[in-house]
């Protein structure tokens, strides 16, 4: 399978001197549902800008669809569609008319635009309110809206900058499953950026997780998780600064432990039976007098990889909230 997206040592620095994406490189293949994901500010946006030619490279090289990123760029518009994280529907426009709009604005025929705005308002489900303007349409309404008027022109390539930001879980489970058919049965290939753990986790096939603009882990969803190796364990002391260093020399010299490291609740403790040796870190910490907040344990997740390369969490209010066992406000 050849690759639609090429990109070696890419470097963006703006004005001020802030670098947003710092030499990173990766490809994507053709067909491939591929992620970018990370935390606010980790550099997803402004790489999705430089490949759909919105902003200007600092250095490195990229390439869409096999054209050069700025000596190209009016033929990697032809072939991508691009929805962006804010709704750039028109309120004023209905459903139908913003879609019109956008087919007369990529040169389409007339029939061939009407075709078209058929096929997209029964895909994305909004036959029924086509005739209605826009403004009146719900948040889900928009975003599919918005997702429909990226697909007019048939483009092969697909860029989503967090899509489903906003959205209520049902909304949010709607565009999925729009994405995946599109992906699978249209063939297009879908570049996505997301923050969202479980997005990604469903959706990509492959992904990069990228911080601070510099990319610190790629692979399948599973192969990412399998590389943590172990369940994870989060440890919160009352008094962290206090008591972390200790705690850590007693937690590692117990059975199965196979690492730990310093993150934003305290401590994460990495290990094969971790639903046996909580109990253990309870009973051993509180004999030495360390004051748990709480403890839980969970299977790896993505949000494990994150923690193990960075030392902290994507974003704690997104995470698959499922662990296995908890003790809130332990005291002696």
């Amino acid at each position: 399978m050849s690759d639609i997206i090429t990109v070696k040592d890419l470097v963006l620095v703006y004005g001020d001197g802030t670098k947003a994406v710092d030499n990173i490189s990766f490809t994507v293949q053709d067909g491939e549902f591929f992620g970018f994901l990370g935390p606010n500010g980790a550099g997803k946006s402004t790489t999705i800008k430089v490949l759909t030619t919105l902003l200007r490279k600092t250095s490195g090289s990229a390439t869409v669809a096999g054209y050069d990123v700025e000596k190209e760029a009016g033929a990697i518009r032809k072939v991508i569609g691009v929805q962006s994280q804010e709704t750039t529907v028109d309120g004023d426009l209905t459903g139908r008319e913003n879609l019109e709009l956008q087919g007369h604005f990529h040169q389409m025929k007339t029939s061939e635009i009407k075709q078209r705005v058929n096929e997209l308002l029964k895909l994305v489900e909004l036959e029924s309110v086509a005739e209605k303007r826009a403004r009146n349409y719900s948040g889900g309404m928009k975003k599919r809206l918005d997702l429909a008027t990226a697909l007019v022109h048939k483009p092969k390539l697909l860029f989503l900058d967090e899509p489903t930001t906003g959205l209520d879980p049902q909304s949010r489970s709607t565009i999925w499953t729009y994405l995946q058919k599109l992906n699978k049965e249209d063939g297009i290939t879908i570049f996505l950026t997301t923050q969202y753990l479980e997005e990604a986790d469903k959706l990509c096939k492959r992904l990069s997780i990228i911080d601070f603009g510099k990319i610190v882990a790629s692979g399948s969803p599973t192969e990412l998780k399998h590389e943590v190796g172990a369940d994870s364990i989060r440890v919160a002391l009352e008094n962290c600064d206090k008591d972390r260093a200790k705690a850590k020399e007693i937690i590692k010299t117990m059975s199965g432990v196979s690492e730990i490291i310093d993150s934003e609740d305290c401590i994460n403790v990495y290990a094969k039976n971790a639903g046996q040796l909580i109990a253990d870190i309870v009973r051993a910490l509180d004999s030495s007098d360390i004051r748990l907040s709480s403890v839980t344990f969970s299977s790896p997740s993505l949000d494990d990889v994150f923690m193990k390369h960075t030392g902290r969490r994507i974003r704690a209010e997104d995470l698959v909230k499922a662990p296995s066992a908890m003790f809130g406000g332990r005291r002696r």
